[in-house]
Formats: C-alpha cells, sequence, structure tokens
C-alpha cells in the first residue's frame, strides 16, 4: 500500500480485486500472521472506524468492488515522500495518535528510539504522516508531532516547559518556536558529531539557551530547516524567504539536467544504477546525467544511510530486497511499478537536490549557532526546579515514556 507514484497503487488495486482464485488472492494480499494465523490485517477484516479525513468503508477487502481508496502522500524516508493508501484494512496497526491529529499544519519530527545517530542530522521533519522507520529506514524510531490534536489549538509540549522558557527569556515562546529550536540544534551534523559520546546512551538532549536574542536566531535558522525538510510545505513565510513551494537554491547554484542528459524514460533504458563524478560534478542516472551537484550533496547522510543511494532504491527498475532472517517473500502486487522512468520521478529527484543544496549551506550558521548556545545553556536544573518536567497527569501514548531523556519536552511522543 506504499509506492513512489500512485498509479502503482491503483494497479495493485485492480489486480487485487480482479483475482477470482481465493488461494491467490490471499497470497496477494499477504495478511500478516500471528502464530501462523492471519492477525492484523487480512481480507476479512472489517473496521468500525476509519482514518480520519480518509474515505471510510467497514466492509472486508474480500468483497470490495470500489475503486482504491485515493492514495495521499507519506513521509517513507527522510527526503522520501512516496504515496500510501489511507485504508485501515490495508495497514497493519495505523498509529491512531498520528491518523486523528493529522492536518495541514502538522509537523513531524522523527529520530531514533533505541540505537544513536551516527552521522548527519540527529532529526529529520516531515509534513506527511511519517512511517515508523523513516528516520534512516531501519532500527525503528519514535515520531514526535508539534501539535497533539488536528485544529492545532493544543501543542504536544509540557506546559511548563513553554511557562518556564517564556519567563527565562522574557519573551512569549511557543510551540512552534520550541520545534524550530529543536532543528536548529541538532538538524545537523555538528550536533551529532559534539555529542556522540552521549549518545551512546539512546535519547536526544537538546541544549537551550536563556539568551532571548540567541534564541531568536535558533528559531529563524529552525524554521527554514523545517521549511526545506518538510519541501516548503510547512512553516513557509515569503517575507522571510520561504515561499510555500518546493525550495531553490539561488541562480548559479542550481543543478540542472542538459539536453544531453535527459533521464531515459523508456523501458529498455529504465535506470537501475546512480552514481557521482566528483571531477564533473554531475549525477548519474542510468545513462542520464544531472549537472551542478555538489559532492556534500551526493554524500549527505542521515545515520549511515545515503539519502540519494536510498531515494533512488525505490525507483531504480530492480527493486527487490534481500530477505533476512526467515521472513516471508513480500507480496507478488510488489512488482506492480511503472514500465520506466517516470517524469515525476525527475520533478521529485530535483526537489530533493535543491532541499539537501540548501540544508548543507546552513550547515556552517548551525554549527555556529550550537557552539554559541552550548557556551552559555539555560540549566536544566532550573527547568526542572519550575515544574517544566513534571510528568504528573500525563496520559502517555502507545510505547511512550514519561522519563526525561524520551519524554523530556514533549507530551505525546508515538512510535
Amino acid at each position: 500500500m506504499i509506492a513512489p507514484d500512485r498509479d502503482s497503487l491503483e494497479r495493485r488495486w485492480e489486480t487485487l480485486q480482479s483475482e477470482a482464485d481465493a488461494g491467490k488472492k490471499e497470497a496477494l494480499f499477504h495478511p500478516h500472521l500471528r502464530g501462523g494465523k492471519p492477525g492484523d490485517k487480512h481480507l476479512r477484516k472489517t473496521l468500525r472506524k476509519g482514518l480520519r479525513g480518509h474515505e471510510f468503508r467497514s466492509g472486508p477487502i474480500a468483497s470490495d468492488t470500489g475503486a482504491v481508496i485515493q492514495p495521499v502522500r507519506y513521509g517513507h524516508r527522510s527526503f522520501d515522500r512516496q504515496w500510501i493508501i489511507p485504508d485501515g484494512r490495508l495497514i497493519n496497526q495505523p498509529n491512531p495518535t498520528l491518523w486523528e491529529t493529522h492536518s495541514s499544519r502538522q509537523v513531524y519530527m522523527t529520530a531514533l528510539h533505541r540505537t544513536a545517530p551516527s552521522a548527519g542530522p540527529a532529526v529529520t521533519f516531515s509534513a506527511a504522516i511519517p512511517d515508523l522507520d523513516h528516520y534512516k529506514g531501519s532500527f525503528g524510531g519514535r515520531v514526535f508531532p508539534l501539535w497533539a490534536d488536528c485544529e492545532h489549538r493544543t501543542p504536544n509540549l509540557k506546559a511548563g516547559l513553554l511557562r518556564a522558557m517564556t519567563e527565562a527569556l522574557g519573551v512569549a515562546v511557543s510551540a512552534p518556536d520550541l520545534m524550530a529550536c529543536f532543528a536548529a540544534v541538532a538538524a545537523h551534523p555538528a550536533y551529532t558529531a559534539r555529542f556522540r559520546p552521549d549518545l551512546v546512551q539512546p535519547g536526544l538532549r537538546f541544549p537551550m539557551t536563556a539568551d532571548a536574542s540567541l534564541f531568536a536566531e535558533a528559531v529563524e535558522v529552525g524554521r527554514e530547516v523545517i521549511w526545506l525538510h518538510c519541501f516548503g510545505e510547512r512553516f513557509a513565510d515569503p517575507d522571510a524567504g520561504r515561499p510555500g513551494a518546493s525550495p531553490r537554491l539561488p541562480e548559479g547554484e542550481r543543478p540542472f539536467i542538459p539536453k544531453d542528459g535527459a533521464l531515459p524514460n523508456l523501458p529498455e533504458r529504465f535506470p537501475d544504477r546512480i552514481e557521482y563524478d566528483a571531477s564533473a560534478r554531475r549525477l548519474k542516472i542510468g545513462d542520464g546525467f544531472i549537472e551542478n551537484v555538489p559532492l556534500a550533496v551526493w554524500a549527505y547522510e542521515v545515520s549511515g544511510k545515503q539519502v540519494l543511494i536510498q531515494w533512488f532504491s525505490y525507483r531504480r527498475r530492480d527493486r527487490s530486497r534481500p530477505i533476512i532472517g526467515d521472513r516471508r517473500p513480500p507480496s507478488a502486487l510488489e512488482k506492480i511499478q511503472p514500465d520506466g522512468w517516470l517524469a515525476e520521478y525527475t520533478t521529485e529527484l530535483m526537489n530533493v537536490l535543491h532541499v539537501l543544496g540548501r540544508l548543507v549551506a546552513l550547515e556552517p550558521r548551525q554549527s555556529d549557532l550550537l557552539n554559541r548556545i552550548c557556551d552559555g545553556p539555560l540549566n536544566a536544573d532550573d527547568l526542572r526546579a519550575s515544574g517544566s518536567f513534571d510528568t504528573s497527569g500525563i496520559v502517555p501514548a502507545h510505547h511512550a515514556r514519561t522519563d526525561e531523556q524520551q519524554g523530556l519536552l514533549l507530551e505525546n511522543p508515538n512510535l
């Protein structure tokens, strides 16, 4: 129910519906099994409630003759927006909190949970509901929504912390301000490098400042970071140079495709490899290529996962992946994909290159900002004394912790 393009999802649905043999249809559906028996996702599953904001069908997939529920954007991996069918009968245990609180102003911060980041940004952001493995594609993760409700009225932050920060800084501090500050401080490689010894114990800790001007600078930088991670869909502000559109690098720094580098769309030339020529600053995709791509953009990683290589792996001709251990082979529906490279893949790849290019350009400023914040941080003991970390009255979400290392700042961290 996830793919880089909507058409593949529609074709998979049609293929499933058209299968008349019950056994083959069951195999195509690929039910979730628990103890060898159908678990939370199977052909005969019925629903009492759908996913908020999307068409609801209570009856089982086995007898559904309607068209596919229209796919929507999905935060599949960091900087990799794909599509998902928003149907609770297809998704194995959809997180109710994330679907119930989603809105056009929601922002999701994602990070590792059981392990520590090794390089690159320690957190990433998404405007679309993200996958459990959104941050890097493995080792699980945790999702931190900015808002605790779909009306974006209730911040998903401890009220005591916002009060304490307001008192310490002498200016009103909002939940978006604080999330932007987190982005400025931790969404870059310098944070991960500086605190690597401390991050051996999983759980991110953010240094904060009591200097109002420094905090304001962090908020402005962080808003740009989140705007970039969300491809211009969140924290847009045209007056600040953040239009509500896909971010673009300045003229002269932009990647481009020359006439002789057009990415091939013929089936026989469907690209199966991505390479980089450092001397020419050229990104090669099969027989096509993109010029003016910096080495730092090609090498950009999220904790060991090179973003461009991972992004391409979901769109190349051969998308098969190794089966680890005794895991079942995937459904044959997964093999339904475009016959050739799509124009929309090229458009999205260019969007990714612009975003990564601007993030690389921001890294020196973020590193300097982090150093200045750490030179005079706000003492955590002061916040603790003010009750900012008090967990009384908090109702944790599924698998949420309320200790100071993982639930330090957010009311409702979600898996």
